[in-house]
């Protein structure tokens, strides 16, 4: 078992964002898990990202506000504890549309998929 407390996540750069602060809360540290990592993105109004995609799957869990989502052709918006799964290659775009921060709760493998 490894314990990481909320005040030792440490900010990470996130490419094609924007008024986003992120967080890693697990992972990429000696000792985390060796399939994955957990990042914690608080996206102001305006905020968010892409459009783009990468190889890798991943999971988005909206934890406060509400953030819009278009992958696709299909555009849809996302509350607290609404959940996806992005594939891999497929390109998507986050807004946030609303007045209040939101946060999102990110799962990804690593980019060499060690395990």
């Amino acid at each position: 078992m490894r314990i990481k407390r909320f005040d030792a996540a440490r900010p990470y750069e996130a490419a094609n964002h924007r008024a986003m602060t992120a967080l890693r809360l697990q992972g990429f540290e000696e000792g985390g898990p060796n399939g994955f990592w957990v990042g914690l993105s608080h996206f102001l109004p305006g905020g968010g990202a892409g459009p783009d995609s990468s190889s890798l799957e991943k999971v988005y869990v909206v934890l406060a506000g509400e953030m819009t989502l278009h992958c696709g052709d299909e555009t849809v918006r996302l509350g607290p504890m609404d959940s996806c799964c992005i594939g891999p290659d497929e390109v998507r775009e986050l807004r946030n549309q609303g007045n209040g921060v939101a946060s999102m709760l990110v799962v990804m493998p690593y980019p060499d998929a060690r395990r």
